[in-house]
């Protein structure tokens, strides 16, 4: 029969066909996502590629900084306090000066003047090597007159100390022309206590307890023999008085004579400090038969037999 005669297309065609269909469309369609893949592994690629690349460049560009944050820290200008016991070798030491100490006093001299050893507490160094090239004329002019002001308060302060060490003094000059070397002070270590820590075994003179920058004054009148740098005694003075007796003045932070120089009784020899061999701020003083180190004599004794209240 004709309507059995017929052929109907096996269901397992139009299966197959889209199954080749759906394979091609999913051959079409991983196309497009394996060239994705290797588009997605080459872009990966060359970011890694240049990320090593760039290595070299960001090191250099670290060390660059590195460097110049190391100028800029040496080239920085510190200030720097003095302390008691302080000297310029130290100072440059602790604050890793290059050149050392003579580097140091270069940048300063205006500051410390014309003896290196010469230095107080309280005194301001400049620390760099840029502490003087690197201002310009204007601050120059600015620092001038502010040193001129400070030089000018420093006279006018000096002048109203000698004044008021002057009146001081009035009180304890005795009819003699005898004075103590600082006023209102109390004596800490007394003469010929022994000890290692002196060179003789016994104390050399006394001492008079006061802070830094206290005035010290000539105990007569008489010629400065010698004003400066006297090693274990830090800075000194030395005056012959007008009987032949010599008076040192030992550890002083400043000095107000020069040798050669003739003194009052009264005057002003220096203020008082801790330079040298000490442990604190102090007066040491001598009264010797010869300038030299090893002729003392009880200046406590010496004193009260000038007319002089001594303790």
């Amino acid at each position: 029969m004709p309507a059995k005669g017929k052929h109907r297309r096996p269901k397992s065609q139009r299966f197959a066909r889209s199954i080749a269909v759906a394979g091609t469309g999913g051959a079409a369609l991983a196309l497009p996502l394996m060239g994705a893949t290797g588009a997605h592994a080459a872009t990966s690629q060359s970011v890694s590629e240049k990320a090593v690349q760039s290595l070299p460049v960001t090191q250099k560009s670290a060390e660059k900084a590195a460097a110049k944050k190391d100028a800029a820290k040496a080239s920085t200008v510190r200030t720097y306090s003095v302390r008691a016991g302080d000297y310029l070798s130290k100072i440059a030491d602790e604050q890793n000066v290059r050149g050392g100490w003579k580097k140091l006093y270069a940048d300063n001299r205006s500051a410390i003047g014309d003896d290196p050893s010469l230095i107080h507490p309280g005194l301001k160094l400049s620390i760099g090597k840029k502490a003087r090239t690197s201002t310009t004329k204007t601050e120059s002019s600015a620092s001038s007159s502010s040193s001129k002001a400070k030089k000018t308060e420093k006279a006018e302060s000096k002048s109203s100390s000698n004044s008021t060490a002057a009146t001081q003094s009035s009180a304890t000059i005795s009819s003699s022309g005898y004075t103590l070397p600082v006023t209102g002070a109390t004596i800490g270590t007394g003469y010929r206590v022994a000890g290692s820590m002196w060179s003789s075994g016994y104390h050399t003179g006394v001492d008079f307890v006061v802070p830094t920058g206290t005035s010290l004054k000539a105990v007569a009148a008489g010629t400065v023999v010698s004003a400066g740098w006297g090693g274990a005694y830090g800075n000194q003075v030395v005056i012959k008085l007008n009987d032949g007796y010599y008076a040192q003045y030992a550890h002083l932070s400043q000095l107000s004579v020069s040798a050669g120089q003739t003194v009052t009784e009264g005057q002003q020899v220096g203020l008082s400090g801790a330079t040298g061999n000490v442990t604190g701020p102090h007066l040491h003083f001598e009264i010797r038969t010869t300038p030299d180190y090893g002729s003392d004599v009880d200046p406590v004794a010496y004193l009260r037999s000038k007319g002089v209240a001594v303790g």
